[in-house]
């Protein structure tokens, strides 16, 4: 984070990357706050950039940026992994390496320096951290997940929205495969899919229930 960094906000940033798991005094609380600073920075961030886009394109505009995945990839692009503070089962499962742990920890750095410098400062560095992916996500338009785009199919269609069920977790808990049904109750179908996570997982899941549906389609 530079290091020019102001003394007092020494400790916080040593708190922001201990993990709960190396003792109370950890980053749960800065975390909280850091999570609901970035949320209003990247809220006003995109209000900002894109006038004309509605509460449900911002929404999903937001939840492409700041996820546990996106957050864990700028960590790693920070090398947050190589100073966070964890206790020795997490050392042992490659905790420094885990999304959840990653996440949480950029999160509290946010909260960090809040609390050290104040708003504007905090503000400043959220938007340079995401300055990329904010130029991505301009360049994409908002390109609809699957999810979001089965929902909207089915809703034009006046269908039940989807169920989504986890199937199975298996591999090793710091490199684990999750399996997520996709179930639609009234037409009878069923999808599954796979990934490094829950969420993409049911991302794969509502891919292959689009994929169903078409094919569906093309046999009426």
């Amino acid at each position: 984070m530079g290091d020019d960094a102001d003394p007092a906000q020494v400790p916080l940033l040593r708190q922001a990357l201990t993990h709960r798991s190396a003792g109370p005094r950890n980053n749960e609380r800065l975390e909280f706050v850091g999570d609901a600073l970035l949320g209003l920075v990247i809220a006003d961030a995109l209000w900002q950039r894109f006038p004309d886009a509605d509460e449900g394109e911002l929404s999903r505009r937001r939840a492409a940026l700041v996820n546990k995945e996106s957050l864990a990839g700028l960590a790693r692009g920070l090398r947050l992994g190589d100073y966070l503070c964890l206790g020795p089962g997490e050392t042992r499962t490659g905790g420094h390496a885990r999304d959840s742990i990653l996440a949480d920890a950029l999160e509290a750095v946010i909260g960090a320096v809040y609390q050290a410098q104040g708003f504007a400062v905090a503000r400043d560095m959220v938007l340079r951290v995401f300055a990329q992916s904010l130029a991505r996500i301009g360049q994409q338009d908002a390109v609809k997940d699957p999810k979001t785009r089965l929902q909207e199919i089915l809703q034009a269609r006046r269908r039940q929205l989807p169920d989504y069920a986890l199937a199975d977790v298996g591999g090793k808990q710091h490199a684990q495969r999750f399996a997520v049904h996709c179930r639609l109750p009234d037409l009878g179908l069923i999808s599954q899919g796979e990934g490094t996570s829950r969420r993409r997982a049911e991302q794969d899941a509502a891919e292959q229930m689009l994929k169903l549906l078409q094919e569906g389609g093309r046999h009426d």
